[in-house]
């Protein structure tokens, strides 16, 4: 899979900075992101392609479920504290998130 035609994990962390930061709580389930990513993200053909280890889900969904998943990575919008996984499947903005947001 080539990796300079993809949207990055940071691109699409980004993109759920900017939906939470229009949300009354800040906070919402990954599907209600899911739906609304493609509205704020150009995808890639190579985006599309079809998970090898998630077979439901579409390469970029899983970036998106890697946000929590790699929360411990430096850069990792959770790492760098502009996210928060309180739950299984939700993700919530933080006061310094809000900042980060376009």
């Amino acid at each position: 899979m080539p990796s300079s035609n993809i949207t990055s994990e940071n691109e699409i962390a980004q993109a759920v900075v900017d939906i939470l930061a229009t949300t009354t709580s800040g906070e919402a389930t990954l599907a209600y992101l899911r739906k609304r990513i493609p509205n704020r993200v150009q995808l890639t053909s190579d985006d599309m392609i079809q998970s090898q280890t998630r077979p439901r889900e579409a390469l970029w969904e899983q970036r998106l479920r890697n946000i929590k998943s790699h929360h411990n990575s430096p850069g990792n919008y959770i790492a760098e504290g502009w996210l928060v996984a309180p739950s299984r499947g939700r993700l919530r903005i933080t006061p310094q998130g809000r900042n980060k947001a376009h």
